[in-house]
């Protein structure tokens, strides 16, 4: 504002001792940016006024609203986002995920494209210290089961020589159809078993994993 003040002035009273040493059109230019300058300084003053006063009322409602849409459009994201994401229910290994991107998952299940069926998700057990094995006795060998406190069991592990003895755990009174095949050549599909489930601790530098199959030998 000053230096446009002095140099308006400095042309005026030029022009007042020489009117041609000064053209018209400097003259007006002058006076010009004086009235610029003032217009300026003007708005910089009410701009200080609003700024010392404070925000209005409107500025922090917009701001308030504003916020609030933001953390709602957050939350909308977070719950879209949990709908895509596999959460373990518990601690533990995680065994197997059956889904890929572009699988279709229900609240029944993956789809399988080789069952046709619906198959968990996602497969969780414990840590592989001890395993259970399943087995499944043919009902004409049932009656042969020795009492509880006296069975003794063993595996044979498929592709080595090691023999494994197993701990009786419990037998699950229900026979029903055969479903588990090792051989399905030889192995018939027209016989009805009684499941027995047995432990065993996985032995130091074996590979063993659950869901092989085994063969075991149970005598007393």
């Amino acid at each position: 504002m000053k230096t446009a003040l002095d140099e308006s002035i400095k042309q005026r009273n030029a022009y007042d001792l020489n009117p041609k040493s000064i053209s018209r059109d400097a003259l007006d230019t002058a006076a010009n940016a004086v009235e610029v300058a003032e217009a300026n300084l003007e708005v910089a003053r009410k701009q200080y006024d609003l700024t010392k006063a404070g925000a209005w009322v409107y500025d922090i409602d917009t701001q308030e609203k504003t916020y609030n849409a933001l953390e709602k459009a957050s939350e909308s994201s977070s719950a879209l986002l949990s709908k895509y994401t596999l959460i373990a229910p518990r601690d533990g290994v995680v065994m197997a995920i059956n889904v890929t991107p572009g699988s279709f998952v229900s609240t029944q299940g993956a789809y399988d494209q080789y069952t046709q069926g619906a198959t968990p998700v996602l497969t969780l057990g414990s840590s592989p210290g001890w395993l259970n094995v399943r087995c499944y006795v043919d009902e004409i060998l049932v009656p042969r089961i020795p009492p509880p406190g006296s069975i003794k069991a063993q595996m044979s592990v498929r592709g080595s020589g090691v023999k494994i003895s197993m701990e009786y755990v419990r037998v699950q009174p229900f026979v029903g159809p055969k479903i588990e095949l090792a051989d399905q050549k030889a192995e018939r599909v027209d016989v009805r078993v009684l499941p027995l489930v047995f432990k065993v601790k996985k032995p130091d530098g074996m590979n063993l994993y659950p869901g092989e199959l085994v063969d075991v030998y149970i005598g007393q």
